[in-house]
């Protein structure tokens, strides 16, 4: 156990202190799961927080913890920070030329930590991705698509490019969904079935109450919009299809007509000029 591996200056690095270290960062691995399994069970039902602040504060106490433990091993190690810092120096520069990625990533991620323009939880859009934000690590944030398909998208597409974030304050979002009925249809029964029928349809918000728009004279029909309020975003597709299942059926018994793209033919006869004798 007193076998000295590596030597130093001051003292050699031995078996017995290589475990002594492990044994600290793994102390410290513990330490910081059995903190956030506290924060999750004492002091988060008190605070009442959002689950977005609740992951960001468990995120800063792992990495204090980590750090910590870090340290004290450096210490048992007898490394002398000093020196320690000026290698980190000089590991800067390399950093700003050949690691600008990595480091942008990871400071756009304490970013998102502490500012908070998105949370785990949120329901965003950033590029062509969709879905749900299921982690936000130092590197990279995790997004579960509406197909259950986890995307990796780095920290720095969020603080430098444009997201739109679904969830962000109030979580109610409007739906429109369009619908034409045809030129012969009365517009005040339109209008009265699509009001009734909204709010049979689950997820949809009776307060605000849905709206019921005339948009336009349409080529083949009478164009008209359905509004209505759901209260989280990811029952957009499931508000969306049963408000067209219900449209649908409400036409059906109403004797509403939903054309399709007409157009008419004339055909025309015309005589041949007289061949020449």
């Amino acid at each position: 156990m007193s076998y000295p591996i590596i030597p130093t200056a001051t003292r050699p690095i031995t078996v017995a202190t290589l475990i002594v270290v492990s044994a600290i960062v793994a102390l410290s691995f513990w330490l910081s799961a059995r903190a956030q399994a506290l924060m999750r069970r004492r002091l988060f039902p008190r605070l009442r927080l959002d689950s977005g602040l609740e992951f960001s504060t468990l995120r800063f106490a792992h990495y204090a913890v980590i750090s910590l433990g870090l340290l004290i091993g450096l210490k048992v190690l007898s490394v002398d920070l000093t020196g320690l810092a000026v290698v980190a120096g000089i590991l800067s520069v390399g950093i700003g030329f050949g690691l600008q990625n990595v480091a942008s990533n990871f400071i756009s991620g304490i970013i998102l930590l502490i500012e908070r323009p998105i949370t785990v939880g949120d329901h965003v859009t950033v590029a062509d991705i969709d879905g749900e934000v299921r982690a936000i690590n130092m590197r990279s944030t995790e997004i579960v698509t509406r197909d259950n398909i986890t995307v990796i998208v780095p920290n720095s597409e969020f603080v430098s490019g444009r997201v739109v974030n679904w969830s962000h304050g109030d979580p109610r979002m409007r739906l429109h969904v369009a619908v034409g009925v045809s030129y012969a249809s009365d517009v005040q029964q339109v209008t009265r079935v699509l009001q009734d029928l909204a709010g049979r349809v689950e997820f949809v918000l009776s307060n605000p109450g849905p709206e019921v728009r005339f948009v336009r004279f349409g080529d083949s029909s009478l164009d008209f919009e359905l509004l209505v309020w759901i209260g989280n975003p990811h029952h957009e597709d499931t508000v969306g299809s049963g408000l067209r299942y219900a449209i649908r059926a409400a036409f059906l018994e109403a004797g509403i007509e939903i054309p399709f793209p007409r157009r008419d033919v004339t055909v025309r006869t015309v005589e041949s000029p007289a061949a020449p004798r």
